[in-house]
C-alpha cells in the first residue's frame, strides 16, 4: 500500500513476492549510485543506533575503505520482484463518495478493470 494522504490518494497492490537470485542483485546493486551502496553497508536497517554520528562515522569509514566504484554486495543485501495480480487505485472525494478502481489480472494475462463502490 502507497498511501499520499494529504492528496487523499492510496495505491494497493497485492501479488506473488519472490527473492532476486543473487545474480540479479548483484546486477542492479553494480547500477545504484556509489553513496546508495555505501550507505547500504552502514544501515542494517532497523537496528538501533546510537545516534548521526554514527552512520557519519561509518559512512567516512567506508568511502576509506572503498575509494573507487569497486563496491562488493553485502550478504544481506538483495531484492524482491512483487509480480501483481491485483491493483486498486484509490480517490478520496466528499461525502466518502471515493473513487475505486480495481484491476484483476485474468488467466490470459490481460486486466480486469472495475469500479467498486466506496
Amino acid at each position: 500500500t502507497f498511501p499520499w494522504l494529504d492528496l487523499e490518494r492510496q495505491v494497493c497492490i497485492q501479488g506473488r513476492v519472490t527473492r532476486l537470485s543473487r545474480e540479479e542483485s548483484e546486477a542492479y546493486w553494480k547500477v545504484r549510485p556509489r553513496a546508495s551502496r555505501l550507505g547500504a553497508w552502514v544501515s542494517k536497517q532497523s537496528t538501533v543506533i546510537t545516534g548521526r554520528p554514527f552512520l557519519e562515522a561509518k559512512m567516512q569509514e567506508l568511502q576509506n575503505q572503498y575509494p573507487g566504484e569497486q563496491i562488493p554486495l553485502p550478504p544481506y543485501w538483495g531484492g524482491y520482484l512483487l509480480a501483481p495480480e491485483e491493483i486498486e487505485f484509490w480517490q478520496g472525494r466528499r461525502s466518502r463518495l471515493h473513487d475505486r478502481i480495481h484491476y484483476r489480472k485474468q488467466p490470459d494475462s490481460t486486466w480486469k478493470i472495475e469500479r467498486l463502490s466506496p
